[in-house]
């Protein structure tokens, strides 16, 4: 479910050239991703590892992530106080 989410997400991404030649990327539905790359494909995968590090943050901290395109992860999210409940 994790890499669905990854890859719904990742089809969001708007991609800008920028006036050095390099590349800045972005999903605007997950907030404060951006990743920037010397190439279009090294920008791809700069980004990936950035999205996939922000939902390991918003996940541990039990914060809310956006629905994307159906997929809702936070039905199977636990919360914060749970996870350190279980300990």
């Amino acid at each position: 479910m994790l890499t669905e989410y990854v890859e719904r997400a990742m089809s969001k991404a708007m991609y800008e050239k920028l006036e050095d030649g390099t590349y800045c990327g972005k999903i605007p539905e997950c907030h404060g991703t951006i990743a920037f790359g010397e190439t279009l494909y090294q920008c791809q995968i700069e980004l990936r590892s950035v999205l996939e590090g922000w939902l390991l943050v918003k996940i541990r901290h039990g914060d809310h992530l956006p629905v994307i395109d159906g997929l809702d992860l936070n039905k199977g999210i636990p919360m914060l106080e749970e996870t350190v409940a279980r300990g």
